[in-house]
């Protein structure tokens, strides 16, 4: 059945390219952008956050297309998840593959227009080829392949497709439209998942995730008039004061075996009204990756103390949190990948940690053993002219299908 697989795709690759280039251009030219919600009047064309539904609608005529069952989920009808099912056999090993329908935005700097796929010698450009359209079209693509050649043929397990929302962004209010509404509400139940966001040209397999804590830290002054500014209390020099006691901090950590260290980033600053006000408040926002051993009220604590150390009113709030989390890379999913890959592409991908999030870190909380692989560069995600190889798709697609029939029949 194998060998029928590599067969099919050797004979219809050129159909099979246009098939994934066709169905990831329709989604790239949905604006899915999500940002948080005070930044959403930036957006006039969104009414809410990320709008999933516009990939959504797209996806579900691409299961109906293939004969492909499927349900949709929703906390929002705005902003939908979309699950296909190929095999009906629940009781077996029960595989999902993931990929999110919403997008950053694209940024300024492009030289093609971000929300119409360019191809130039064989690689597709476009805001979302890579993270995460092209990926989620090579999945849909596989499952279509799989129906088409085996249709209802009994399976051990069951394959889940999906395509998610609300990836890219927490709000601040911590509700979550996309993975963990579908875990917690138990509307999903897989027992293994591949995450096809990381990167690595499928050389690599994500079996370990950094923690992640966005802090919040809003230094307080006393407004006043740009001519007497002797008579407030200038919040962004106070805050430029916190910023350098920041740069010097060294956090307290154990080095992890496979995450190494964590990192302080500041990502974000605010302040001030007009030139000729005095602010009265001035905000930062940072992004700290962790590794286990350094807890929330450890790296709480540590902050506080920088605070502490100059002068002035300040609040800070933990604004969102993630544990790290690592997979024993010694398990069948793993093996999957690497005995495929080798043999089809030549190289055996590695497993490795790494400080980005994705929806793998959720499952594996949740008790459910994710990695993350699949196409595409590790430097081409948030970039300006986001691009992705076609060549990788067809390849990524053909791996899904020979690891799925390995690990469901």
């Amino acid at each position: 059945m194998k060998q029928r697989l590599i067969q099919y795709f050797t004979q219809n690759r050129e159909r099979i390219a246009a098939d994934i280039v066709r169905l990831m251009s329709a989604f790239v030219a949905e604006r899915t952008i999500n940002v948080i919600s005070e930044r959403l009047a930036d957006y006039p064309f969104l009414k809410c956050r990320g709008e999933e539904y516009r990939v959504a609608e797209l996806v579900k005529q691409e299961f109906r297309r293939f004969g492909i069952r499927f349900t949709e989920y929703a906390r929002r009808p705005e902003r939908p998840n979309v699950v296909g099912t190929v095999g009906r056999d629940e009781a077996g090993t029960r595989l999902l593959l993931a990929a999110h329908m919403d997008i950053v935005p694209a940024g300024d700097g492009w030289t093609t227009d971000p929300y119409h796929v360019t191809i130039r010698d064989g690689i597709a450009y476009g805001r979302g080829v890579l993270d995460n359209k092209g990926p989620l079209a090579a999945i849909i693509v596989a499952g279509g392949i799989l129906t088409e050649l085996f249709g209802d043929r009994p399976m051990a397990g069951q394959l889940l497709i999906a395509a998610l929302a609300d990836e890219e962004v927490t709000d601040p209010d911590g509700i979550d439209y996309g993975i963990e509404y579908l875990l917690t509400e138990r509307l999903i139940r897989p027992s293994h998942a591949i995450i096809p966001d990381i990167g690595g040209d499928m050389r690599q397999i994500d079996v370990a995730e950094k923690g992640q804590a966005v802090i919040r830290i809003t230094a307080q002054g006393r407004q006043a008039h740009g001519s007497t500014p002797e008579q407030g209390i200038n919040a962004i020099y106070r805050m430029a004061s916190l910023v350098r006691e920041l740069e010097r901090l060294v956090l307290d950590y154990t080095p992890h075996a496979v995450l190494g260290i964590p990192t302080l980033n500041l990502g974000e600053i605010h302040g001030g009204a007009a030139p000729n006000i005095v602010p009265g408040e001035c905000t930062i926002h940072l992004d700290i990756r962790t590794v286990p051993g350094l807890t929330r009220q450890s790296l709480e604590h540590q902050l506080q103390k920088c605070l502490v150390q100059v002068d002035g009113s300040f609040r800070m709030e933990t604004i969102s949190w993630s544990e790290p989390h690592q997979l024993d890379p010694d398990n069948e999913v793993v093996r999957a990948i690497q005995n495929n890959s080798l043999n089809l592409l030549g190289f055996r991908p590695e497993p490795f940690g790494m400080g980005g999030g994705t929806f793998a870190k959720t499952l594996n909380l949740a008790g459910i053993a994710a990695v993350g692989w699949g196409p595409g560069s590790e430097n081409a995600f948030h970039v300006t002219d986001e691009w992705m190889e076609i060549r990788q798709l067809v390849d990524f697609a053909l791996l899904i299908c020979l690891i799925s029939w390995d690990l469901l029949t």
